[in-house]
């Protein structure tokens, strides 16, 4: 069941029609795509040490290389290790000796900060190659590898989330978590064929990616932005060269898209469908999108764990403005996916009533497998067949689903996930600093912004500079606090543990005094 036979498959029915595209400019047709997977795999199976089921890790801004890669991988019957690229160089090590990859593919810019760190980690021996560099280019021209077979449940895309503890887990998502990941997108979102064009503004590595393969079963475009990101002028300009335009894009993407002086004059109508998700929506922002893009947003709710497949307000529900509680579903995440169960339970794992506030739990054959090499966390995470989540939310009569807060603390900025965890973790190792706790604060375009809570050893005096150095020699540099709030004391509750809540609101009455 390798779902890399779809790509050969829709390649012979549309051999000519353009696959890979960069800005404007056709690069592969599907023939060529599957061509070139097809030598690719066999230059990846020919590599010392790989066997099925290895490893491949790919740490890459947005390029036609992260889609072959993509591809190619499966083809050779191998997994896919999808890695975050604006992360710190010491956690992709992490990542890549934790996940034992054989192999890591990178980007120009990030392959020698990815071997240094790699070098001052014994105990990893992944090797990494550049896809500009003549390696990348003589695995391209391999001999061409016949498809390997794969069982349905062998893992094919693991992805790392963190958890409350900081380290980040893997989740295990097979090949048929995949196609039954597709299989909705048909059900639900839309049918893609080859007149569409799905734009990648938004990381590979992420949804984005992962929705690029129900797009390229169908044998729709996939689209590199010159850029390799997001820039709100640059998809206006795209805009009116692709007349049938898909794209996913975290709320803040959406905001700034709207509030770009080009949308006014951009071919709009050209979009057909904008998938929003990964960060709350605020309903006024929303309302804007929808009056400047007209009828094409839906958002997705979803998880690493059950990839963008637990709830959705369709397109549709976006233009349901009759209804009496129209406001309210578009501040909820929607309603349950095709053949996804959803429940909101208490610490008993009971229903609790409607509009009560309970955990988020979900079940279908899109969850995870469980964790990679990790027992405890998969039988914290999966239990009875269903998936909790960690998020608080409530559910109302008509089964719309409203998220309310997450026990896992999570902090989204600008569609990225940032576990307050691993950044105390980090500030804890300057000698000056007794107790930190990290928090999400407001912020006007990026969501939430981190705002750390220190407190400093009795006599020293903590310098947020030398913070700043110290988080930029251990994390990614989105991660960083935006701002350090020196206090006494952190407020505990009588087992000892961090209030957040206050220090919450501490921080909501000093935004509220400043202004």
């Amino acid at each position: 069941m390798n779902i890399a036979r779809q790509l050969h498959a829709i390649a012979r029915v549309y051999t000519d029609a353009p696959a890979i595209s960069v800005g404007d400019e056709p690069l592969y047709s599907y023939r060529q795509l599957s061509a070139r997977v097809a030598a690719l795999a066999g230059g990846l199976h020919a590599l010392p040490g790989m066997r099925s089921g290895e490893r491949v890790a790919l740490t890459m801004s947005n390029s036609p290389a992260y889609l072959e890669l993509l591809w190619a991988t499966w083809h050779a019957g191998l997994c896919v290790v999808p890695i975050n690229a604006k992360l710190h160089p010491r956690e992709f090590a992490y990542i890549l000796r934790n996940s034992d990859a054989r192999y890591c593919f990178a980007s120009e810019s990030l392959a020698g900060g990815i071997d240094t760190a790699l070098q001052e980690d014994y105990n990893t021996s992944t090797r990494v190659i550049d896809t500009t560099s003549d390696d990348y280019k003589q695995l391209a021209a391999h001999e061409a590898l016949t498809l390997q077979p794969v069982r349905p449940d062998d893992p094919a895309w693991l992805f790392y989330t963190s958890g409350t503890t900081g380290r980040p887990k893997g989740a295990m998502l097979t090949h048929r978590t995949l196609l039954a990941m597709s299989l909705r997108y048909y059900a639900d979102i839309e049918q893609p064929d080859p007149a569409d064009s799905m734009i990648h503004m938004a990381p590979l590595s992420h949804a984005s990616g992962l929705y690029s393969i129900p797009h390229v079963f169908k044998g729709s475009q996939q689209v590199i932005p010159a850029s390799q990101g997001f820039d709100p002028a640059e998809l206006c300009t795209l805009l009116e060269h692709y007349r049938k335009a898909t794209f996913f894009a975290a709320p803040t993407m959406v905001t700034r898209l709207v509030n770009h002086p080009s949308i006014g004059s951009a071919q709009t109508d050209h979009i057909d469908t904008i998938i929003y998700g990964g960060a709350p929506m605020y309903l006024e922002n929303l309302k804007s999108a929808m009056s400047a893009l007209g009828p094409c947003l839906m958002q997705l709710y979803g998880q690493g764990e059950t990839p963008n497949t637990i709830s959705w307000v369709s397109k549709a529900l976006h233009s349901d403005t009759d209804n009496p509680r129209y406001e309210q579903r578009l501040a909820s995440v929607g309603v349950a996916r095709t053949g996804v169960d959803v429940r909101v339970v208490d610490d008993a794992g009971e229903d609790v009533p409607t509009g009560e506030i309970g955990e988020i739990i979900c079940r279908s054959d899109v969850t995870m497998a469980g964790y990679w090499q990790n027992e405890e966390a998969t039988s914290n995470a999966l239990r009875d067949g269903w998936l909790h989540t960690g998020d608080l939310g409530t559910m109302d009569d008509d089964g719309f689903l409203t998220l309310k807060d997450r026990s896992k603390d999570v902090i989204i900025s600008g569609g990225s996930n940032i576990y307050p965890r691993e950044v105390e973790e980090v500030l804890l190792l300057h000698d000056d600093v007794l107790e930190v706790s990290v928090v999400g604060g407001e912020h006007p375009d990026w969501g939430e912004q981190v705002i750390a809570f220190v407190a400093a050893k009795p006599g020293r005096q903590v310098d947020s500079a030398a913070l700043d150095e110290l988080c930029l020699q251990n994390i990614a540099r989105f991660k960083r606090p935006k701002r350090y709030i020196p206090i006494t004391e952190l407020p505990k509750n009588s087992y000892g543990k961090v209030l957040k809540t206050e220090l919450r609101t501490q921080l909501q009455a000093d935004c509220q005094s400043d202004d």
